[in-house]
């Protein structure tokens, strides 16, 4: 039935009644109590055939496990048989596990109920061990390869005696790493010597023979097997169900902190600390890892950085626990491994869990812990400990940057990286190979009070791993083709590059003082043949440029003593256009890499460009554009954004000729078959025509003479048309119209090829904000719609459209449910500038109707998270209101009097809170006295039209608005 089950690639899948009967008849047998099995070999067949025709089923038809019933009966028995016959633990699992924010119930054997863990671990291991014997010298295959399996791990329990098992500290536990330690009391290698020392006392005298020792060990093995069998089967369980059906079972599967006097609860930890079989133990670490990935925002919640005093434990609360007590026995996992492959997979896991975990919302600490049990795991011998040691590091320095603790730690001494050693070690620290040298046992202790340090030594670490040649070999897995392997292997390198990037994004302003070293190294990493390491110099470079970039902006808090000049950012970056970085730019053979070229070059700080010499900025402009051509499309989007880039800078944005030739490089982009290269080129679109309403600001109207006008057309029928394109092109391409409609002048307007143009683009505009776009195109269409109200040369409110306009952002002003949407809608009916814009009386009216009910429904929304924006959106119409009330006619106002006479108390109420919105805090001083004023002039304008009035009715508009002044001056006084 399981080989049925079996997916073969190019023919269809099993059908699903007979898929459904065999899954049924699986789970009837993972189920069973009882088994018409004697043999222990058969029964262990049986159910490892059992478990890989379930996992065949899921993953063959990529079945979704949707029923509550189902799914926690499968996890029950995965749960069940991940601990199958280990020693000490007799897992007894009701029958179905359901979704609960608690601990699951998991009971044990009753048996001796008095002995520990580890005892019953040890006292079962030990018999298990006795009666094994020697194996016979023609023994061969399946239980030969077994049994040698076995024999490495031995050393996994005799270590974990050692090992403190409390739910407490972890630094309260011995350190037992397999690398060398500096600690006498243990010894150079305290697990092997454990090992050692219990093999000696279990490798003669046993008590069973040669044949039943090979039985014995052919049992076990295959019990293993089906603990193997069964975490598998949860691992395609997993990639089943979504995630946030999973996290129900969370705390089935992963351990929490235990109360005082009760056990600790059994989980896949405890798989990892206590079966003997390396193979079940990285098993259950790909699952754990698997159950981590992607769980930010599920463990977002956790936060225990408050003292928990309530009678009920939060959510909150319960998942800081267990990311602690994953950090604890992960930790206790590591330094008990003997094996290297097992030993990668928990240092993997742990980077998965730092990733993911909200140290931010956390008790400083956990990292620290990490921090200092790796370190030394970066000289390991074996290359993949040593790459996935440096995996985690970059995870540490990646984790919700930046953290204080971690800006510490990068800051210890290099010393630091050497526990227990003395002050001779200090001396290393000149010497780029210091971390791969075996430390000097030292009696003598630090006691200095400035200890000698560098900025950073994780930064000297990763370059010495990058760019120096190693002298000697550390295992046969680093053995390549070549006879002398001049530089670290190469993943060691990658890794090291990552971790780089990484710590410059996070930390750019310890990476500060590295900044030519570590472009050096980019440059280097981009001359070498290995396209790997080419592509991640090429990130390193980028990530150096938006550091820099980042460093000179507005809102930067760095301190301008410590950031870097624009001197300095030019040198840098005349080395680096002096360097590789051209001929990566035209390596037409290596498209990823002259992608990656592009970004770089994209990340430019504008004040160096300017500063570069001349032939170095022909040089950039001429890549670029010449890159637009390419045919390969990952490029030519580069190359598109890159010019969107360049269109800001403040030396190019002026300069008519460039301009000119961005815009026909983007609208060629714009048309491209790829909708990634359309999206980008939309994007650098929208930036090149708010260059346009810049210079149109700054120069005048001697810019736009020299603009060509039939550029300008078609700039405006390419972005109409993008407009009707998917989402991604649309939300910038209604940008671009709106930048563009705002641009022309009555000379454009007036010609004839020009007025099917306007009315197209403000159709599609119209269109686009009544449509069903993501909420990102809708309000970037309101805000294109003000910012053709704000061209006067239109004739608003004259021409057929403008109904369609103004009807198109009432209605989204009382009825979007995003209301940064209704914002946007409400700020541009408030953007006209004369009565004349808004049109006849009737529309007049409709949209102050509109806007007194979208004031009434500031607060209907169905999504909590609206409710943050609803201050926002009552003063953005409030303005509205008050500068309409500025246009109005006399005829306008029996509209306004009706309103106010109706719905006055919800008006005045609102009004005055935006009035006195100053005073409590949310804004400045200067900001209430621009609203009073506001205010004031509107009451004045209407009194105005009153009093200069003869025959006409007198409304209380003046009164209504004028009992708002003292009212909020009252308040204000109170």
């Amino acid at each position: 039935m399981a080989n049925l089950c079996l997916c073969v690639p190019g023919e269809p899948y099993l059908e699903e009644p007979y898929r459904m009967t065999c899954f049924k008849n699986f789970l009837t047998v993972l189920q069973a109590s009882r088994f018409n099995v004697v043999d222990e070999i058969s029964l262990c067949t049986l159910l490892q055939n059992a478990l890989k025709g379930i996992q065949s089923i899921l993953n063959g038809s990529k079945m979704i496990l949707m029923e509550t019933d189902q799914l926690g009966s499968l996890l029950a028995v995965l749960k069940k048989y991940m601990f199958h016959q280990l020693p000490g633990f007799n897992i007894e699992m009701p029958s179905v596990l359901y979704p609960l924010p608690l601990p699951q119930y998991d009971g044990r054997s009753p048996s001796k109920p008095e002995q520990s863990e580890s005892t019953s671990v040890r006292s079962s291991w030990n018999r298990k061990k006795k009666s094994r014997g020697k194996q016979k010298k023609g023994q061969h295959g399946e239980e030969k390869k077994d049994d040698m399996e076995n024999e490495l791990a031995d050393s996994l329990l005799p270590a974990l005696d050692k090992i403190t098992m409390c739910a407490g500290d972890s630094n309260a536990s011995v350190y037992l790493g397999p690398q060398k330690s500096q600690m006498k009391s243990i010894g150079k290698d305290p697990v092997a010597s454990t090992s050692s020392r219990f093999k000696k006392l279990y490798s003669s005298d046993s008590e069973y023979s040669d044949a039943e020792g090979g039985l014995q060990s052919k049992i076990r093995s295959f019990q293993a097997k089906v603990r193997q069998g069964a975490l598998s089967c949860f691992l395609s369980t997993i990639k089943s169900i979504e995630k946030k059906v999973l996290y129900g079972y969370w705390s089935a599967f992963v351990p929490d902190m235990p109360g005082i006097g009760s056990p600790q609860s059994v989980s896949l930890m405890t798989v990892v600390l206590k079966d003997y079989s390396p193979k079940t133990r990285a098993c259950a670490l790909q699952v754990l890892s698997a159950i981590l990935d992607g769980s930010k925002q599920f463990l977002s919640v956790a936060d225990d950085t408050n003292d928990h005093k309530r009678a009920f434990t939060p959510l909150s609360v319960t998942l800081a626990s267990s990311i602690r007590e994953l950090h604890r026995c992960l930790l206790l996992a590591v330094v008990a491994e003997s094996s290297a492959q097992t030993l990668t997979q928990i240092i993997k896991c742990l980077a998965n869990l730092v990733s993911n975990a909200p140290y931010h919302r956390l008790k400083a600490g956990l990292l620290t812990r990490v921090w200092n049990h790796i370190k030394p795991y970066i000289r390991n011998k074996d290359v993949n400990v040593r790459v996935s040691s440096l995996t985690l590091l970059g995870a540490i320095v990646s984790a919700q940057t930046p953290l204080h603790e971690v800006q510490v730690l990068l800051q210890q001494p290099v010393v630091s990286l050497l526990p227990h050693s003395g002050p001779a070690v200090i001396t290393r620290l000149n010497d780029p190979d210091w971390w791969r040298k075996e430390p000097v046992q030292e009696s003598a202790s630090l006691h200095s009070d400035q200890p000698q340090s560098e900025s950073c030594w994780l930064i000297r670490l990763c370059i010495s791993l990058v760019v120096n040649p190693r002298e000697d070999s550390y295992s046969d897995s680093d053995v390549s083709s070549s006879a002398i392997l001049q530089y670290e292997p190469s993943p060691v390198r990658l890794e090291a590059l990552q971790v780089l990037a990484r710590l410059v994004k996070g930390y750019f302003n310890m990476a500060r003082s590295y900044l030519m070293e570590l472009g050096e190294v980019a440059c280097k990493c981009m001359q070498e043949t290995d396209a790997s390491i080419q592509l991640h110099g090429a990130k390193l470079l980028e990530e150096l440029g938006t550091g820099i970039v980042q460093q000179q902006k507005t809102d930067s808090v760095v301190p301008i003593s410590q950031r870097v000049t624009v001197c300095e950012a030019a040198t840098f970056w005349n080395m680096i256009l002096s360097g590789p970085l051209p001929g990566a730019l035209q390596n037409e053979l290596h498209p990823t890499l002259q992608t990656s070229a592009c970004d770089a070059l994209s990340s430019v700080l504008p004040e160096a460009f300017t500063s570069l010499p001349d032939d170095r900025q022909i040089l950039c402009i001429t890549l670029l554009l010449g890159l637009n051509h390419s045919e390969n499309p990952l490029v030519k989007a580069a190359a598109a954004r890159a010019l969107g880039v360049y269109i800001l800078f403040p030396c190019l944005r002026q300069d008519v000729m460039f301009v000119a030739d961005t815009s026909n490089a983007i609208l060629m982009s714009l048309n491209d078959k790829s909708p990634n290269v359309r999206a980008k080129a939309a994007w650098s679109l929208g930036n090149l025509t708010d260059t346009l309403i810049v210079n149109m600001e700054s120069v005048g109207h001697t810019f736009q003479e020299e603009f060509s006008d039939l550029l300008l057309l078609k700039m405006l029928r390419s972005a109409t048309e993008a407009s009707k394109d998917k989402d991604k092109v649309k939300s910038n391409a209604v940008r671009a119209l709106g930048n563009l409609l705002h641009f022309l002048q009555p000379y454009h307007i007036v010609k004839p090829r020009f007025n099917e143009s306007i009315e197209s683009s403000i159709q599609a505009l119209i269109a686009t904000v009544l449509g069903d776009g993501t909420m990102k195109v809708k309000w970037n269409a309101c805000y294109a719609l003000g910012n053709v109200f704000k061209n006067t040369a239109l004739p608003l409110g004259k021409a057929t459209w403008s109904t369609d306009a103004y009807n198109a952002l009432t209605t989204v002003v009382k009825s979007c449910k995003n209301f940064k949407v209704r914002i946007k809608s409400a700020m541009a009916l408030s953007t006209p500038s004369s009565r004349e814009q808004y049109g006849s009386i009737e529309q007049f009216g409709n949209i102050w109707n509109s806007l007194i009910t979208a004031l009434q429904k500031s607060e209907d929304t169905e999504d909590f998270l609206e409710f943050k924006y609803c201050s926002s959106l009552r003063a953005q119409i409030c303005q509205a209101l008050i500068h309409m009330l500025n246009m109005a006619t006399l005829e306008d106002l029996p509209c306004i009097h009706k309103t106010l006479m109706e719905e006055g108390v919800t008006i005045k109420n609102y009004m005055l809170q935006y009035v006195k919105l100053g005073v409590d805090g949310e804004e400045t001083q200067g900001e209430y006295k621009y609203r009073d004023q506001m205010l004031k002039k509107a009451i004045d304008h209407v009194r105005n039209l009153q009093e200069t009035t003869v025959g006409f009715k007198k409304f209380n508009a003046v009164t209504f608005f004028e009992d708002l002044l003292p009212s909020s001056e009252k308040e204000i006084k109170v």
